[in-house]
């Protein structure tokens, strides 16, 4: 009687790429760095806190086609570190709990909805959109196994992240909870030097200031006045 032998089935494989360009634009890539730049510097004292941008998610252990890859996520509860993709069964079963996706002209309303079908469906608190042509945003909150709108965006403050929402001039604004906005890698590099040439300038004006009381200490010294007891 000959043996009966088995094939494992074999393993799954979750790519770390869905071949899909990060961003269709300028802009749109702009602010996908910004906003996933400032939130990692919001949270870079937590090691609890795991903040990803154009990152696939797999919710499903064994499926490799149900998945998604968020312009911006935040994980609470995950330590910081690189990952080729986000495996909610090797994350303690934590699913992101903000996402944030950001619009291009190519975004189709039927795409649209079915991300948000699939953030609602696996656990997300806060989903936020932000179109950076119109200069609008728009944002939901988990409200039991459903997604509840919020009214009006503009002061409106993320329960999770603390950042605030702002329209300033027709402008869609983000801000950190001390009010201040979110910058660029170019602006925040113009402050850093903005505030170097304000250190530099403060620095030649103690020289300066330093120099001149030498040489009136000096001159006091001639006309046979202790400047010290002056």
């Amino acid at each position: 009687m000959s043996a009966i032998t088995t094939t494992p089935p074999a393993a799954v494989e979750y790519p770390d790429s869905d071949g899909q360009p990060i961003a269709e634009n300028t802009l749109q890539f702009e602010w996908i760095v910004t906003l996933k730049g400032n939130i990692d510097l919001l949270f870079r004292d937590r090691d609890d806190v795991f903040v990803a941008g154009d990152h696939l998610i797999y919710p499903v252990e064994g499926d490799n086609t149900t998945r998604q890859a968020p312009d911006v996520y935040v994980a609470f509860g995950r330590p910081k570190g690189h990952r080729g993709s986000y495996r909610v069964w090797d994350e303690g079963g934590v699913f992101p709990q903000v996402v944030f996706e950001v619009l291009s002209p190519g975004n189709r309303a039927g795409e649209m909805n079915r991300k948000r079908a699939f953030y609602r469906k696996y656990g997300v608190e806060e989903y936020y959109t932000i179109d950076p042509d119109d200069h609008t945003a728009e944002g939901v909150l988990r409200d039991g196994d459903t997604f509840r709108e919020v009214p009006d965006m503009n002061g409106f403050v993320s329960p999770l992240l603390g950042i605030r929402f702002e329209v300033v001039g027709g402008r869609i604004r983000v801000l950190h909870p001390d009010g201040r906005p979110f910058l660029s890698f170019v602006e925040l590099g113009e402050r850093e030097r903005e505030t170097a040439e304000r250190a530099r300038n403060a620095e030649r004006r103690a020289e300066a200031a330093r120099q001149k009381a030498e040489r009136l200490a000096a001159r006091l010294r001639e006309l046979g006045v202790d400047p010290d007891a002056v």
